[in-house]
């Protein structure tokens, strides 16, 4: 480890000057700034040889289980759509009252009601067939394979493998393959569904049979169970808490991917209605139809969860027996189905009582958009040229009198670059060589932009930056994903990816760093901001897309807006959760020493919060990836827009490649920062 360390200066010291060799004398050479194609693996072809070979072969099988799996689907659908309104509002009402007592049954009636009262009763109601047949298939799926893995070290490994890639390929990617397995429909949906819900299930299985304590065990053992009467009246309902939680997590996957498999249609639910309103710019009624998206998310958020929570010792409500549970859930369908048969609002609600003003959010955004629009597209302008641009493509590519005031002289350059080596040099002359090396790396991102540094340099710094922090086998997943990039013809699309996310998560870091702190010190401000963050984390990720289009219109900052909204939730938990548990002995030993408040915070409170706060970054980092895809519907380029081309192409292998790109690239991030937070913790 000490020859390690001894060795890294050096190594980085070798790596700067062949990178400022390759930047400055190489630029007249063109195949060192793009990967030249004669290098490109024909990879997306092989896929599409193997996805038709194998579709031409079980197309057949794939279509039949499609048309099996469609008679539920459809007997489900009708039976929800047959069933009144009030029936089924009354007895969801009382399946969460059961579960999470007055006000978690009042949330469901008024959310409900809402549904209802906009119109869009049926649209909730085709979402929610979908959402109520995949849950039981993620749930035993994720269950299976976690007492599997749970049981075999082996099969564990290559389980938490598998879910790592399940995770972070996007879901659009695997649409294709299965819309030309399964053909065009609900089922499409469903089966993408099932595969994209299934890892916390399994994952939340494992976790909580590993924590099932040994005595536990041996009390079932000298009670003289049997292996498989041990796992299931012992283990299983020891481990039930946790499970209870993968089905929470399991029914909030479900029902994102659900929105997101809505693209391809077929089945008239909510998330067609959103993409279709949206499509039109008619953002008064995708609000309205978004929400009910959001009152379905929180629905099904809260109910589970509450559930999950009664198994606490803790928790103060206990509900009803359950034979008395279900004389009330019998005598509550027969008494509200009588009513609407009587009164027929109540069976089906009449279009002249809908409450629909999308006409009038429409006129509100327009007038918004016209007392505010120099404003926001000010805003918008200053964001593009002083930080999108650059990060983008660089100074040299981005500064222009136009934009910035000036022109980038040589006589500018020069002091630059003079500032830069000053900075690198005073840094060594105090032996922090990390931060000698950090800065000439950081200006030279800036100078030459992130789609501008030559893939020779991304070659040699990127391997050295993983060895640096997690060793040889982080180096190795990390190198082979470069080289997967650039020989399957994605480079480009996956350093514009990199740029938009690197630029997300950095504002995500700055402000939910500084919103975690501030909710550390203030309860009043903590419990303002954790509603929010609940808010946003329920939210699906299509629905955050509606605000930022509504007033930003589409591309890279519209994007923007989303993936930090949908990323920075993460970042503000970790940094207040590190800074609230700092032990308080710590801090008193600090003031004792006479440490001031600064003190205290920077040299003890940060110090032991960094684990937490960089697990944050690590989570904030995946989130940002995550949203990428859908980010691409509102018009960026990058990995994400060749993952939705590829959809409407049906190019399995493009698409196939585009996401086991930004599969790679998260999976490369969370390697690298999870080997940084295993070192600091120690």
């Amino acid at each position: 480890m000490l020859a390690e360390k001894n060795i890294l200066p050096i190594l980085w010291g070798g790596v700067l000057v062949f990178s400022a060799l390759v930047m400055t004398l190489g630029s007249d050479l063109k195949w060192l700034f793009e990967f030249p194609e004669s290098l490109h693996v024909p990879i997306a072809e092989f896929l599409d040889w193997i996805m038709f070979g194998f579709v031409d072969l079980f197309k057949w099988l794939f279509r039949f289980i499609s048309r099996v799996l469609e008679w539920p689907m459809r007997g489900v659908q009708g039976f929800l759509e047959w069933l009144p309104w009030l029936t089924f509002a009354s007895l969801a009402t009382f399946i969460a009252w059961q579960g999470g007592g007055r006000r978690t049954g009042i949330l469901t009636l008024v959310l409900l009601l809402y549904i209802v009262i906009v119109g869009y009763w049926y649209e909730g109601i085709n979402t929610l067939t979908l959402v109520i047949i995949c849950i039981p298939l993620a749930v035993l799926l994720g269950f299976a394979l976690g007492v599997w893995g749970h049981k075999s070290p082996k099969a564990n490994a290559a389980i938490q493998t598998m879910l790592d890639f399940m995770q972070t390929i996007p879901a659009f990617a695997y649409l294709i393959p299965i819309l030309l397995l399964f053909g065009f429909g609900p089922v499409v949906g469903l089966i993408a569904s099932v595969i994209f819900a299934t890892p916390p299930m399994v994952r939340n299985t494992i976790l909580g049979l590993n924590r099932v304590p040994p005595e536990v065990r041996e009390s079932g053992t000298m009670s003289g169970c049997t292996p498989r009467q041990r796992f299931w009246w012992v283990e299983v309902p020891t481990a039930f808490p946790q499970m209870l939680i993968g089905v929470n997590q399991t029914t909030m996957a479900a029902l994102g991917m659900v929105i997101i498999a809505a693209i391809i249609g077929g089945f008239e639910d909510i998330g067609w209605e959103v993409l279709g309103r949206l499509r039109k710019a008619q953002f008064g009624q995708s609000i309205l139809a978004g929400m009910v998206i959001v009152c379905l998310a929180i629905i099904l958020d809260r109910i589970t969860l509450s559930y999950a929570k009664r198994q606490l010792p803790t928790e103060s409500h206990t509900g009803l027996r359950i034979k008395q549970f279900i004389v009330g859930f019998i005598g509550i369908s027969v008494i509200s189905y009588i009513l609407a048969m009587f009164i027929e609002p109540l069976r089906v609600w009449p279009k002249a009582l809908e409450f629909y003003p999308a006409d009038a959010m429409n006129t509100l955004v327009f007038n918004i958009i016209a007392n505010f629009g120099d404003f926001l597209e000010t805003s918008k302008n200053q964001m593009q040229y002083f930080v999108l641009l650059p990060v983008k493509l660089g100074f040299t590519r981005s500064i222009f009198p136009i934009t910035w005031g000036f022109a980038l002289t040589p006589t500018i350059i020069g002091i630059y670059w003079f500032i830069v080596f000053m900075g690198a040099a005073i840094a060594l002359y105090f032996r922090h060589w990390k931060i000698a090396v950090a800065i000439p790396l950081i200006a030279g991102v800036l100078y030459f932009g992130i789609t501008g540094v030559s893939w020779v340099v991304y070659l040699a710094v990127l391997p050295l930056f993983a060895f640096s922090l997690g060793g040889s086998r982080v180096t190795l997943f990390v190198t082979g994903s470069l080289i997967f990039l650039m020989v399957s013809g994605i480079w480009v699309p996956a350093l514009v990816s990199i740029y938009l996310c690197f630029v997300a998560v950095a504002i995500c870091i700055i402000l939910g760093g500084l919103m975690g702190i501030w909710a550390s010190t203030s309860e009043r401000v903590s419990a303002i901001i954790r509603p929010i963050n609940d808010t946003l984390q329920t939210l699906p990720q299509f629905v955050l897309l509606i605000p930022a289009v509504m007033f930003f219109r589409v591309g890279d900052f519209t994007a923007l807006l989303a993936i930090i909204a949908y990323a920075i939730v993460p970042m503000i938990r970790y940094t207040e959760q590190g800074l609230r548990t700092v032990s308080p002995t710590a801090i008193e030993a600090g003031i004792t020493s006479g440490c001031t408040p600064a003190q205290i915070f920077w040299q003890i409170k940060l110090k032991l919060a960094l684990p937490q706060i960089l697990v944050g970054i690590n989570q904030t980092t995946l989130f940002g990836l995550n949203m990428l895809v859908i980010a691409a519907l509102v018009g960026t380029t990058g990995l994400g827009q060749q993952i939705y081309l590829a959809l409407s192409k049906v190019d399995a292998g493009g698409g196939i490649v585009a996401g086991l790109g930004m599969a790679l690239i998260a999976m490369s991030a969370d390697r690298m920062m999870r080997a940084y937070i295993s070192r600091t913790s120690k």
